[in-house]
């Protein structure tokens, strides 16, 4: 498998067994920042009722697009290309669930916003936004290992960092979704699920 993710391996199932049963009423979901598809490739393989696209920008693109052709079944969908920086590469058509995982900590706080922008454009109304990682809550990391993993962003690319859960309620609002559950979740992350109004 190619850009193999030993994260997404160990987390896969556990946010499997979340987001199942949430996912009862959805028969479309959209991924932004695939990367390696596993999380794809595990859940249409419990779920092969839901019809799942992938997205990545072009870089990740061919390595998720031969993953899911050599690992993928009917319900997952060859990966599109998407860039938040630029909306001509936006998904066009509604979605009933828009997923991303371990994504708005790693890029910049303008690209944070563009991506509630692109939910409101994707999720239909009543639908359902899931975005897995860590957040801080009243400026605290949830532990010491977030707060060491901040750091380790920041060295990387001084625009990325673990994002203020505050913030993110209030993109969200912005764009008619209301958080409707905060799941603490395995090795410090959470799974947020909001609700298209």
């Amino acid at each position: 498998m190619e850009n193999f993710s030993p994260s997404c391996e160990r987390n896969k199932q556990v946010i499997l067994e979340q987001i199942a049963a949430r996912l009862k009423q959805h028969s479309t979901v959209f991924e932004v920042g695939s990367l390696s598809g596993q999380h794809a490739l595990h859940f249409t393989q419990h779920r092969p009722d839901i019809r799942w696209q992938c997205s990545d920008i072009k870089p990740h693109l061919a390595p998720l697009a031969n993953n899911i052709r050599d690992f993928g079944g009917d319900n997952l969908l060859a990966p599109v290309h998407l860039d938040l920086i630029d909306a001509k590469t936006w998904q066009q058509t509604q979605m009933d669930c828009l997923y991303t995982a371990n994504t708005l900590h790693i890029v910049a706080p303008a690209l944070v916003e563009r991506f509630f922008t692109l939910a409101q454009s994707i999720v239909k109304s009543g639908g359902t936004l899931m975005i897995y990682g860590p957040f801080k809550y009243q400026g605290q990391y949830t532990s010491s290992s977030n707060a060491e993993f901040q750091q380790w962003l920041l060295d990387r690319d001084p625009q990325s960092g673990i994002r203020d859960i505050e913030w993110i309620e209030s993109l969200a609002a912005n764009s008619n979704f209301s958080l409707h559950e905060d799941i603490a979740m395995p090795a410090n992350n959470q799974l947020l699920i909001f609700y298209r109004q």
